[in-house]
């Protein structure tokens, strides 16, 4: 989403980084790629900690958990809704690419900037483990963010020193900020699963100085918005409910997505009537970016 210039370029090949010879911090021996996924989604949030090699990790949503394992558990998910009193409400078995939307997980370039997921054996910008959490960057709604993240990140005129993340799942987004050099970025995530594989690949990419991760429900609470630039890639009804907020319109360029082109219409009436210019609009596919600059 923005003006290229090649004054901040992004990593160049002599910083690509090498290929991770180790397993994905979320990977855990011997798992060292994603295959067949078993999920089981239970009625309670609140569960006793679960110590299994197979377990790919547990998303919390709303107050129900779905865990992921890399193979079947019906007696060790028995046993834990015994101990919890939780109840299975249901339960799959499907194909790691399913889970993407059927698209193959591998390396992609965007501007220059490569990514690739840690079990690839080839050189890249950054290296993603992206577990089970949306923001592979094979979405279009990523893809437009990333593209415009790295459009605007070059331009000395808008010198984008700050940004925050909403909605940062895998931290895709926060990671190529930070190798565009942009000094300090929150990220933030209300699913702690998100968060989690967030700090690892940040640890991965050896930027976790320069990127906090925190949970939070945007819902409940919008974070410190005083930033160069804020980036969310949310579903249209919290979108709504932040372009309501005051507080979410503090920063100096927004790049937005997450939309439909048949949402547009509902989003442009609820921006403010004063202050904010439509720099850009970009589509892939269905799905739509808008860049917006705070006067």
């Amino acid at each position: 989403m923005k003006t290229q210039s090649t004054s901040r370029p992004c990593a160049g090949r002599k910083h690509l980084l090498p290929p991770n010879p180790e397993p994905a911090p979320m990977l855990r021996p011997p798992y060292t790629q994603y295959s067949r996924l078993y999920t089981y989604h239970l009625d309670l949030k609140d569960l006793p900690a679960i110590d299994d090699p197979d377990l790919i990790g547990t998303w919390i949503e709303d107050e129900t958990a779905i865990l992921f394992f890399h193979r079947p558990k019906e007696r060790l998910v028995k046993t834990l809704c015994e101990a919890s009193g939780a109840k299975l409400i249901y339960e799959a078995d499907l194909d790691y690419t399913d889970w993407e939307a059927g698209r193959e997980i591998g390396p992609f370039t965007v501007g220059g900037l490569t990514v690739a997921p840690v079990w690839e054996k080839t050189a890249a910008d950054i290296r993603l483990d992206p577990s089970v959490i949306f923001g592979s960057g094979f979405h279009p709604s990523t893809r437009l963010c990333l593209e415009g993240l790295l459009k605007y990140t070059a331009s000395p005129e808008l010198a984008i020193n700050t940004a925050l993340d909403l909605g940062c799942g895998t931290g895709l987004l926060a990671i190529a900020a930070a190798k565009q050099g942009v000094a300090g970025i929150t990220a933030c995530d209300n699913n702690p699963l998100a968060c989690q594989v967030a700090r690892a690949n940040c640890l991965t990419n050896k930027i976790e100085d320069r990127v906090t991760v925190v949970e939070t429900d945007l819902r409940r609470q919008c974070p410190d918005t005083g930033v160069d630039l804020v980036m969310a890639n949310l579903y249209k009804g919290l979108m709504l409910e932040l372009f309501e907020n005051p507080d979410f319109w503090q920063a100096k360029l927004y790049l937005l997505s997450g939309f439909i082109s048949g949402m547009e219409e509902d989003l442009l009436a609820a921006l403010p009537q004063s202050g904010i210019t439509l720099l850009e609009r970009r589509r892939n596919d269905r799905w739509c970016s808008w860049t917006l600059l705070r006067q």
